[in-house]
């Protein structure tokens, strides 16, 4: 038997358990990533990455990279009984804006897109271990000491603090007797990651549309030579999945002997359900991701949903651990429980709209529109009720800075650390700490509003402040008569003098 010590253990090495390590790893936070598979996941099941993931993939250092194993989503083409077909968008094609830097949602097989978390954290030093399985664990009020087995024998690892991203079925949250109310949603579907030929790699294929029995759909997945094929099956029932199975089914549903499975590499027959974890926290143990909510596919809504739970999770972690007040992290059910309620509602909704043979995806699914403004975390001056609110998603803009170059707000609101923004102020009036990067917008400052973006998307007046989190969230806005409610939120998030 070995021992471990960690500031942090995580239980899953998905794409929530992986930003963890991320954000965890770029803080000087120690921890153990650990995953009962041996080896990655391999298939694509979570496909799509939406405008918010871009931003935080961004800010971890991946987005390029992201796009680069990626592409855009093809049009649609619907086939109809004559072999006839029509092509039409599936996702709405909005123009950037200063704003809004990302608009568009991405297709990233998940496998691609996990593979770059990897290498990411392997830059950061750190790596997940596979092979490892959680097996049991107390709390006390100090840490977690968890049983962990591996082929190498069974480990002792002693964490302040253990978070559960280990899927719908989550060990944790069980262990936790964390209720996991919902319904399952009557239909039962497959996915496949299949080469094929046939079909051509420019739309994504959809064949009977309109029929929950027989529908069939083949999306090419870039930077591979796969196509995901999804489809409803019985709800009872084997399901063959071998390349035999799959071509017997993609014959009797396209009614075509051109197109041909040829080999799968992944393959999963699901029960759709829609569920959600009554608690986020037990004392020093966390869900997060699939292991808090799980959801219909519909909608790109479950891997993005999952990342930016870690996302929020993370420096809240990381700040505590540094000596913030405890109490900063239930914010983190607070914040994210809703977001998934929301969620769920949403992909719900999404689900009634594709049995109606509709797929067209908006804003809606973009994730840009969510916040926390009624979290304990979000304070603003009073009478302040249009535009921008405390608790909002911070916006990007174009500024210049006092050297002459041309930057982003989102460059300087990059990294692990705060940032605070005063228009037009006096830099005097806050005094620098830790962890808190300060820029001055307007005259005399350091950054260079040219345009107004900042003062457009902020709507900010001068004198006043703008306190952007780690996350990208605006935790406060005050007038400079309110410095001192200021540096008591300040305090209250663990950025002492």
């Amino acid at each position: 038997m070995e021992n471990f010590d960690a500031d942090v253990l995580i239980c899953g090495s998905g794409a929530a358990g992986l930003t963890l390590a991320i954000d965890l790893a770029r803080r000087g936070i120690s921890f153990c990533l650990i995953d009962k598979m041996d080896t990655p996941f391999c298939g694509s099941r979570g496909k799509g990455i939406q405008p918010r993931s871009q931003e935080i993939f961004e800010d971890l250092g991946v987005l390029d990279r992201i796009v680069a194993e990626g592409g855009l989503y093809p049009p649609q083409r619907l086939y109809r009984d004559d072999g006839s077909h029509q092509d039409s968008n599936v996702m709405e094609i909005e123009p950037s804006s200063p704003a809004e830097p990302y608009r568009v949602t991405l297709l990233v097989p998940q496998f691609q897109t996990e593979r770059v978390l990897r290498e990411r954290l392997a830059e950061l030093g750190a790596k997940p271990r596979f092979g490892w399985e959680l097996q049991s664990f107390e709390q006390d009020d100090s840490g977690v000491t968890a049983r962990v087995s591996a082929h190498s024998g069974t480990h002792t690892v002693r964490a302040r603090y253990l978070v559960g991203t280990d899927g719908g079925r989550s060990s944790v949250r069980r262990a936790l007797a964390i209720d996991f109310p919902g319904k399952t949603l009557g239909i039962r579907a497959l996915v496949a990651d299949v080469a094929l030929t046939g079909l051509s790699r420019d739309a994504w294929h959809r064949f009977n549309e309109q029929s929950m029995e027989t529908q069939i759909a083949f999306c090419p997945l870039p930077g591979t030579d796969l196509f995901q094929l999804q489809g409803p099956i019985p709800l009872e029932g084997e399901v063959d999945l071998s390349v035999r199975g799959l071509g017997t089914l993609v014959a009797e549903r396209t009614h075509r002997d051109d197109v041909l499975v040829k080999s799968v590499s992944w393959a999963s027959a699901f029960n759709m359900n829609a569920r959600l974890a009554d608690r986020y926290r037990v004392g020093r143990v966390f869900l997060a991701g699939d292991a808090a909510h799980i959801h219909p596919p519909t909608g790109g809504q479950g891997l993005n949903t999952s990342l930016q739970d870690a996302y929020n999770l993370g420096w809240k972690l990381a700040a505590v651990l540094r000596g913030a007040p405890e109490p900063l992290l239930d914010s983190y059910e607070e914040e994210r429980r809703p977001i998934a309620a929301h969620m769920l509602g949403l992909t719900n909704k999404l689900l009634d709209a594709m049995k109606g043979g509709v797929m067209r995806r908006g804003r809606e699914v973009h994730q840009l529109d969510l916040g926390y403004p009624d979290s304990s975390l979000a304070l603003e001056s009073a009478g302040r009720l249009g535009g921008l609110l405390a608790g909002d998603r911070a916006p990007d803009a174009p500024v210049r800075g006092a050297a002459g170059q041309l930057t982003r707000l989102f460059e300087l609101l990059k990294g692990p650390s705060w940032t605070l923004l005063g228009y037009e102020t006096d830099r005097s009036a806050i005094e620098p700490r830790a962890n808190l990067h300060i820029h001055i917008v307007g005259s005399g400052g350091d950054i260079a509003d040219e345009r107004r973006c900042v003062q457009t998307a902020y709507g900010v007046s001068a004198g006043d402040w703008v306190l952007v989190r780690p996350d990208g969230y605006v935790g406060a806005i005050v007038t400079a008569g309110r410095t001192a409610a200021l540096e008591g939120y300040m305090t209250h998030v663990g950025l002492t003098l």
